[in-house]
């Protein structure tokens, strides 16, 4: 029974989290992965295939972080991993252009028709930068608008909030981000386009782009509003602002065509990451040609990379998106999905345990509050310390959820129905502890 599972030995994991807090800082090398918001320690990982995860001693567990997304086939899929070994064995790096990313590129630009030409990179963080870079070179504007709550990266001018008042000019949100930075950043909240539209009234002139993950993912997930994204793209195409889709998450994820397909919006950027590499380090930014053109060795805006467009990220990402043309694989995604949201909103109203769950296709986010969640505001109204809990008692049962109430869960074809029952049994029993 899952109720009466055993004490799962974390030894190894305790003697590795203990090594790598004197080499490491914080023990770990990107902070969620520290437990600190859910508590207790975390699992050193070892392997993973499939839908499950092992870690050092010897655990198994089912696997609803997927790398933070991109392992939408599930770890390890063959068809990928054949691929990686042979583009291996022709070397790992050219510093020089190859067919695959030719290949890679328009693969990417059939699937976005917002993308007439695209530029790959090594991260989603380096993606962002450059895409509001050449925003800002082709606007000829300084000041870029976020929304709260939306990751966009660690680059210095995106850690920053606008304060307390609308138009207020943003501080930072970090140590070490100069204030001169941040003050380029306006801030407003998610979902609401009166406030973007009192900041466009009085910034317009120096705006240069608009920036939103078109699904939020990285405050949990919360899903535009109606009209939200429709709104965005007149009120940026009639002030000439450019509209930059950060789709490093949602991109291939809730739909071929990321979540401009879904909702039917084109803007002018697309940032791209995560899925686009099968698993390996890579990122992409795209958009119109006219604005594309301007990034040299074509125009003066400036950016480069040694490892940008390597053989073996990029040849990981065209397999990836081969397996996710072949009929019916969202299809499975979105059915599997919904009946772990349906079992768990069950089990938590069996047991009385408040719960909101927001789902866009295979990511989603229980969120331990009564309150509809619409943006950053209320996603905080939820119950972090009561999550934390949850979270436990999942990884006891053998269940690995993100360790933050604020991240998104992830589904991949690896995912059975039966993993999913098993899920929702391990819930119910969790929810009764609460």
């Amino acid at each position: 029974m899952l109720g009466c599972a055993p004490v799962m030995k974390t030894t190894r994991s305790a003697q590795l989290f203990s090594a790598a807090q004197q080499l490491i800082p914080g023990g770990v090398n990107s902070p969620v992965r520290a437990f600190r918001s859910v508590g207790g320690q975390p699992r050193f990982i070892t392997r993973a295939k499939g839908a499950k995860l092992y870690d050092a001693d010897g655990n198994t567990y089912l696997d609803y972080v997927l790398s933070w997304g991109p392992m939408i086939l599930g770890h390890a899929a063959p068809a990928v991993i054949r691929t990686i070994k042979k583009a291996a064995d022709n070397g790992t790096s050219y510093g020089a252009p190859t067919e695959l990313e030719v290949t890679l590129a328009r693969m990417i630009r059939e699937a976005f028709p917002s993308i007439e030409k695209v530029r790959l990179v090594s991260s989603g963080t380096e993606a962002v930068m450059s895409a509001i870079r050449v925003a800002r070179g082709f606007t000829k504007r300084d000041s870029i608008l976020k929304f709260e709550g939306c990751y966009h990266g660690h680059s210095d001018y995106l850690l920053a909030k606008a304060g307390s008042g609308l138009a207020t000019l943003g501080i930072p949100d970090s140590p070490g981000v100069p204030a001169d930075f941040a003050k380029h950043t306006l801030t407003a909240p998610y979902n609401d386009i009166a406030a973007v539209r009192k900041l466009v009234a009085k910034h317009r002139k120096n705006l240069a782009c608009i920036i939103l993950e078109p699904i939020a993912g990285n405050m949990g997930v919360v899903p535009p509003a109606p009209e939200f994204l429709s709104a965005l793209r007149r009120l940026t195409a009639e002030n000439d602002i450019l509209l930059v889709f950060d789709e490093v998450i949602s991109g291939f994820r809730v739909n071929y065509g990321g979540a401009q397909a879904l909702y039917g919006i084109t803007p002018d950027l697309t940032v791209l990451g995560k899925i686009i590499g099968g698993g390996l380090p890579v990122g992409a930014y795209g958009g119109r040609k006219e604005i594309m053109d301007l990034i040299a060795p074509s125009g003066p805006v400036y950016q480069a990379g040694t490892l940008s467009g390597n053989p073996l990220a990029v040849s990981a990402g065209i397999e990836t998106l081969k397996q996710l043309k072949k009929k019916g694989v969202y299809k499975k995604l979105e059915e599997q999905s919904a009946a772990l949201a349906k079992g768990i909103d069950q089990a938590a109203k069996k047991s009385g345990v408040p719960l909101i769950q927001a789902r866009v296709g295979s990511m989603l986010t229980a969120f331990f509050t009564s309150t509809p969640v619409s943006d950053w505001h209320t996603v905080k109204q939820a119950d972090t310390a009561r999550y934390g809990k949850y979270f436990h008692k999942m990884l006891d049962q053998g269940i690995y959820l993100a360790p933050s109430q604020f991240e998104a869960a992830f589904l991949s074809t690896a995912h059975t129905a039966q993993d999913i029952e098993k899920t929702i049994r391990a819930a119910h029993t969790a929810f009764k502890s609460l």
